[in-house]
């Protein structure tokens, strides 16, 4: 009966562990979904780009280059965001793939980039907030 109670001690304390692993692997998980989909500001590296593209972007849209639209990594496209530089901003839709520039984060069109100064100096630290 000694060894039942044992073994049994040692099934409920593995069982035990695992709940308490399966529970931490979800607060990761929920922590790291919070900061992917529900940041709403957050400062960032930002360039421009397209000035020399032609035809559609990764969403299918008509390439703009004096559009107000942005590229990300992930976020959905039709994404709005409102993007902050040196106290100006500008309301941008997410219609593209990018940047893949170790560093950085959003790609702003041309236009976008005009808006908020952005384009002379190429590229700079940004706010970003997610809108919708």
């Amino acid at each position: 009966m000694i060894g039942l109670d044992l073994c049994h001690f040692d099934d409920d304390r593995t069982h035990r562990f695992r709940w308490n692993l399966l529970g931490l692997a979800a607060i990761c998980i929920a922590a790291l979904l919070a900061q992917i989909v529900n940041v709403r500001a957050e400062t960032v590296r930002a360039s421009w780009y397209g000035a020399e593209m032609r035809g559609r972007t990764a969403s299918g849209a008509r390439w703009n280059p004096m559009g107000l639209s942005v590229a990300h990594r992930f976020l959905p496209f039709g994404t709005h965001l409102k993007v902050t530089f040196r106290h100006r901003s500008v309301t941008v839709v997410v219609n593209d793939r990018g940047p893949f520039r170790k560093g950085f984060s959003l790609d702003l069109s041309r236009g976008a980039a005009r808006a908020i100064g952005l384009e002379a100096a190429g590229v700079g630290t940004v706010q970003v907030e997610r809108l919708d």
